[in-house]
């Protein structure tokens, strides 16, 4: 969506779509949100608790049922395991998409990687596509003036037009750019400590795990370091999806760095934030 700063605040019931990596700071930006009668759309959160929900419940009763004390109460139905997942917490969600590596070492083997991939992919544009839904939803139902949505940093990497033509009908785009060196390795040195659900093209991902395994002098995707291999691939993957952004960004949206969005407090700022990327869109 394409606004004039006179239109962006006339727009009565704003709704802001925020793209860019994982830990560059939309789920910050969405937070401070949440305080100023936003309604805070998590992507994420709606593929732990709706589409991939089944999934991790699953993964999680097979692995109670190798504990002989949980196996028995569980076919009894005496205990009741949930999906506890938070908007802050995706939890559940990092574990079912898993790492890929040897199992001893608490890897994923490649074909059931390849398998939780496609569907986290399926469920991140699913969940994508209900924003409209979410969009009256927060206004009619919930009473809220306006709604952010945060969504995976995969956005870029679906490879689904109809998912980027939605987003861009119904929401304003803004891309939080990382654009200096040292904040770019703190993103990478913060993900790497604290890693989010990611998902990889499958051109991309056998590409590094060809060269991955090269360069280890190693043979087969289940002899490779789970911790290892994920540390290594993320600056790469992070590079990768730096032109996917721009070029979802350039005709549907606008463009803030991570420096600028990370000075934002609240509403105002976030407000003037947004006004200074559509005026500086204008002048190009």
């Amino acid at each position: 969506m394409k606004l004039s700063v006179e239109e962006f605040k006339a727009w009565k019931n704003k709704n802001i779509t925020l793209i860019g990596m994982s830990g560059v700071g939309k789920t910050y930006l969405a937070t401070q949100l949440r305080r100023h009668n936003w309604f805070h759309y998590s992507v994420d959160y709606r593929i732990g608790t709706r589409y991939l929900d089944e999934p991790i419940m699953d993964l999680i009763k097979q692995q109670a049922m190798m504990t002989p004390f949980l196996r028995d109460l569980l076919r009894k139905d005496a205990i009741y395991i949930c999906n506890n997942i938070t908007v802050d917490d995706l939890g559940p969600v990092l574990s079912f998409v898993g790492k890929l590596g040897n199992p001893e070492l608490g890897g994923v083997p490649l074909e059931e990687f390849r398998r939780r991939q496609a569907l986290y992919r399926q469920a991140e544009i699913d969940a994508v596509m209900e924003v409209p839904v979410f969009v009256r939803k927060a206004h009619e139902i919930y009473g809220y003036q306006h709604l952010v949505n945060d969504v995976a940093g995969s956005i870029c990497d679906l490879d689904t037009p109809a998912a980027e033509e939605l987003l861009a009908r119904h929401t304003l785009i803004l891309y939080i750019k990382v654009t200096e060196p040292a904040e770019e390795q703190e993103l990478i040195r913060r993900a790497q400590q604290d890693p989010k659900p990611l998902y990889f093209r499958p051109d991309f991902l056998q590409e590094q795990i060809t060269e991955y395994l090269d360069i280890n002098r190693l043979q087969y995707a289940a002899e490779m370091d789970p911790d290892a291999f994920t540390r290594w691939i993320f600056p790469r993957l992070f590079h990768s999806r730096i032109p996917r952004y721009e070029a979802l960004a350039r005709p549907h949206g606008y463009t803030v760095t991570s420096r600028e969005a990370n000075q934002v407090r609240d509403e105002t700022d976030f407000l003037e934030l947004v006004e200074i990327a559509i005026e500086r869109n204008s002048d190009d």
